[in-house]
């Protein structure tokens, strides 16, 4: 069975720094793109980075550019978001997911397969 399974989250001081983990497995997630979305309490899921299938090709959300950094590690099935420099409005539940297509995107209509979600709340 498909299955993509975050970590990574928790409770961090504004100004700090946590790297969140999608492990993937029941399929190789290599082949496909995969992003990361957030959503935060009363507001609509956001995009915030993608990357191609290989990724040599990334993609940020305008909220989040310079600080988020996305990577992914094929021979692990698993996907990486490094976020640097926490401001309390990045408190979320973050979503990884996969688009089988090679390039992705940012809407999230066009991702096939998502995870449950990581808490990350940020304090000021």
């Amino acid at each position: 069975q498909e299955q993509l399974v975050e970590s990574g989250g928790g409770l961090v001081q504004a100004g700090g720094s946590l790297r969140l983990s999608c492990a993937a497995s029941g399929r190789t997630f290599g082949d496909y793109a995969m992003g990361w979305f957030r959503q935060a309490p009363g507001k609509e899921r956001e995009f915030v980075a993608g990357i191609s299938w290989d990724g040599t090709r990334t993609y940020y959300g305008d909220s989040v550019k310079g600080r988020f950094t996305i990577s992914r590690d094929n021979a692990k099935n698993t996907m990486y978001l490094q976020i640097y420099n926490l401001k309390p409005e990045d408190t979320a539940v973050y979503y990884c997911a996969v688009d089988f297509e090679l390039e992705g995107s940012d809407l999230e209509i066009d991702y096939d397969y998502w995870g449950q979600g990581t808490q990350v709340t940020v304090s000021s």
